[in-house]
């Protein structure tokens, strides 16, 4: 038995010989390079896979340099790039002496007249245990790329095909955290209809060389910017057919400068004008007008910048949300506004007392923590009491003696004075109108200082709300220029 095999290891490569020195391209003498009868005969094979023996699979290697990201649909959920591409494979009949053929080691040929590999993009990721078949490939658009007629071919029977590919294809894109999102979308390269049995293909050039070669051409090339290029060979399964693939995934990030400069910093200035109109006196109208007119703004704004907003029904970006918060920050002013204008100006009008409870509450609770500063002339054991040593102050206790001891001097004697009784009568008047006009004027201060103390907690409570919310944009922004 052990002499048996040992007779048919040397048949086999003699045969094995015998067959790669009949395809040998011949060489004419005194010409460089192969014989063009020898060429043409390998053009007539095109149609047939170029394997001396069809059981052995051709092998095929691609790598391809991202040269520019033209546009990303977040809409439709398409990714539009420019490809470099390059492909080898192995041509069986292409093969010839360099020795004999005058030292010619390489020459290119038109590639319409060679077989070639089906490689195509897939749409879908697939791995390679997923028992799935084959999809429809990616949309390439062939008026635009610029396609090598011809081909380089080594002395070896080695082929090196190079094309510039404009390929637009499907991507999940997750815009959630736009403009500081990132991207990953998936290439996946494969003999569209050859499987493993025919033709094998493997990657020409390691992953992280892919990567480092397309970010040269990316740094500073338009919105988008390559994080890394990720790859990974497989095996697409699909009943008993197997299928050789290979996955790329390109990262890509977005640069967001532009949204910055055009979105987030006008807004920005627009919530600063809004902060800074709490400065204005809250018992002026002009607080609401200058409001209502900046919030009238910022929806001109919105609907301006609407355009650069990316819409998708998988969800809406986070500036989106940023953006519909701020209004309503705004609308939250706007009736903050209403509510103290309404504590100073419609409770005060009515003559109403400041109830207990909101005495309580508001102007010592509520004071005591917002750290309110009482003014000199009224400190805050005196808002709800009246200063009896004021000359102007009316004691409503004495009015009635006062009155009586007016009535006796104008009726003494027993006889009316007429200009005694008018002049009584006039100081009631004027005592009354006095009175009323203390009293109009304390309950005045007292729901005054309410609004004061109202309008300084609110103002705090939007601040608070709108530095949180400013530290959080500022913490994903940071996240993103970290990763």
């Amino acid at each position: 038995m052990g002499g048996l095999q040992a007779f048919l290891l040397p048949a086999a490569l003699i045969l094995l010989t015998a067959s790669l020195s009949e395809c040998e391209l011949k060489c004419q003498p005194h010409h460089s390079g192969p014989s063009y009868d020898s060429l043409q005969e390998v053009f007539d094979r095109k149609p047939f896979r170029p394997a001396v023996n069809l059981s052995n699979p051709t092998s095929a290697n691609i790598s391809f340099t991202l040269y520019a990201v033209l546009g990303v649909n977040e809409k439709t959920q398409i990714l539009t790039t420019f490809l470099w591409l390059r492909m080898y494979w192995f041509h069986e009949f292409l093969i010839w002496d360099p020795d004999i053929c005058d030292g010619v080691t390489k020459i290119s040929l038109p590639v319409n007249n060679l077989w070639m590999p089906d490689i195509i993009v897939y749409e879908l990721l697939v791995s390679s245990d997923m028992d799935v078949g084959p999809v429809c490939p990616t949309y390439v658009d062939d008026d635009v790329s610029q396609a090598c007629p011809y081909v380089y071919v080594n002395h070896t029977g080695h082929i090196r095909y190079d094309r510039m590919l404009r390929l637009v294809s499907a991507c999940n894109l997750e815009i959630f955290s736009f403009p500081f999102d990132i991207q990953n979308c998936t290439f996946t390269f494969g003999s569209y209809m050859h499987t493993i049995k025919d033709v094998r293909v493997k990657t020409a050039l390691p992953f992280d060389q892919m990567s480092e070669n397309s970010k040269r051409y990316l740094e500073a090339s338009g919105e988008w910017e390559l994080v890394v290029i990720l790859g990974e060979e497989g095996i697409l399964k699909f009943g008993i057919d197997e299928w050789d693939i290979i996955t790329f995934w390109v990262v890509i990030k977005r640069r967001p400068i532009l949204y910055v400069v055009n979105l987030l910093i006008p807004s920005s200035f627009l919530m600063i004008i809004d902060i800074l109109s709490f400065y204005l006196p809250p018992h002026s109208v002009d607080r609401a007008s200058f409001k209502m007119t900046l919030i009238l703004g910022y929806t001109v704004f919105l609907l301006i910048m609407n355009d650069l907003l990316p819409s998708t029904a998988n969800g809406t970006p986070i500036i989106g949300i940023y953006f519909s918060v701020c209004l309503a920050l705004m609308v939250i002013s706007l009736l903050e506004t209403v509510i103290i204008t309404n504590v100073l100006h419609h409770n005060s009008m009515k003559y109403r007392d400041v109830p207990h409870w909101v005495q309580v509450v508001v102007l010592k609770y509520i004071g005591r923590l917002i750290c309110y500063k009482w003014p000199e002339e009224m400190p805050k054991s005196e808002v709800t009491k009246t200063d009896s040593n004021d000359p102007w102050t009316i004691n409503t206790s004495h009015t009635t003696s006062s009155q009586l001891s007016a009535n006796s001097v104008c009726l003494s004697g027993g006889v009316a004075v007429p200009e005694l009784v008018e002049i009584c009568e006039d100081l009631r008047a004027m005592r009354s109108h006095l009175n009323v006009l203390q009293h109009a004027e304390r309950l005045q201060d007292q729901w005054c200082h309410v609004g004061y103390v109202l309008d300084f907690l609110l103002f705090r409570i939007y601040l608070i709300i709108i530095t949180c919310y400013a530290l959080v944009i500022i913490s994903m922004w940071s996240i993103w220029m970290y990763h």
